[in-house]
């Protein structure tokens, strides 16, 4: 899971782009949204990550011969596993440092120029069948986001390969921060505004065209529609390419249901979110 969860996950942030949407038809004139709808969606919401489900391909790591590589992240790298930083292509790090602690233990740092982005500690379980990663996410301006990820293994690891080799698929999300699940969503009229605790945020008018998202490091753009009475559309994108799409809609129990599409690679998440205030 590792960036793509990242990308994927708070608010705008777990939730939001990296992951990981069936896109729900988008209607009616932006203009003539009620004060209803406004008042549903308006607020701080905070994500239940008990709720996430997943709809993805297996995630794919090997580690043999001093190399690490993430064949399923989008696009795949691989990087000498001795400890020290070495140049990747991607759109949120380009230098990785891969580090062997013991036989079922790595630690991974991703930098964009001089900046660490983010930490990673992934170990295998003794039976080898569940890897938990515990990340510290620095890419944005504001609170770094923190937690945990589980995944379960699906493929067995390659003869003579580092323990947290072959495929995996997520199984549980932990201890979560609030930079990493909490955002605040404001319209009025035909502006919605959007920003996290991790810094990340933006305003762009319903309807219309991409606007940057403020403290994204890779340049994603955003535009934002209406769907139905209370639901919304976010659509990302980056290099005129569409590579994650939200829809989100206010339920009659007064919770946010979301959709995240990461589509770059197919996968989806579902999940679930509390208005806090």
């Amino acid at each position: 899971m590792r960036k793509t969860l990242m990308l994927a996950a708070a608010g705008a942030s777990l939730i939001g782009l990296s992951a990981c949407n069936k896109q729900a038809s988008v209607g009616g004139n932006e203009s003539t949204q009620t004060a209803s709808s406004a008042d549903a969606i308006n607020g701080t919401w905070k994500a239940d990550i008990s709720s996430v489900q997943w709809e993805t391909k297996p995630d794919e790591y090997l580690l043999r011969d001093g190399t690490f590589s993430c064949k399923s992240c989008t696009p795949p790298y691989s990087v000498a596993a001795d400890g020290a930083f070495h140049p990747v292509n991607t759109p949120y790090f380009d230098s990785d440092s891969v580090k062997i602690v013991d036989a079922r233990t790595i630690t991974e740092t991703s930098k964009k120029g001089d900046r660490v982005i983010a930490v990673y500690r992934t170990t295998v379980s003794a039976d080898g069948n569940t890897q938990t990663t515990q990340f510290t996410d620095t890419s944005t301006p504001g609170e770094p986001s923190k937690g945990e990820f589980s995944e379960t293994r699906v493929g067995p690891a390659p003869a003579g390969a580092h323990a947290i080799s072959g495929q995996w698929k997520p199984s549980k999300l932990a201890n979560f921060n609030d930079a990493a699940l909490t955002f605040t969503v404001d319209v009025n009229g035909d502006t919605y505004k959007s920003s996290s605790p991790d810094g990340t945020s933006y305003e762009a008018k319903i309807g219309g065209g991409d606007v940057p998202i403020n403290g994204d490091i890779a340049g994603t753009l955003v535009s934002v529609a209406r769907s139905g009475d209370n639901g919304y559309v976010v659509t990302r994108k980056r290099d005129g390419k569409v590579v994650g799409v939200v829809n989100f809609t206010v339920g009659a129990d007064g919770r946010l249901k979301g959709v995240s599409e990461n589509k770059q690679n197919g996968s989806i998440m579902r999940w679930s979110a509390d208005k806090q205030s």
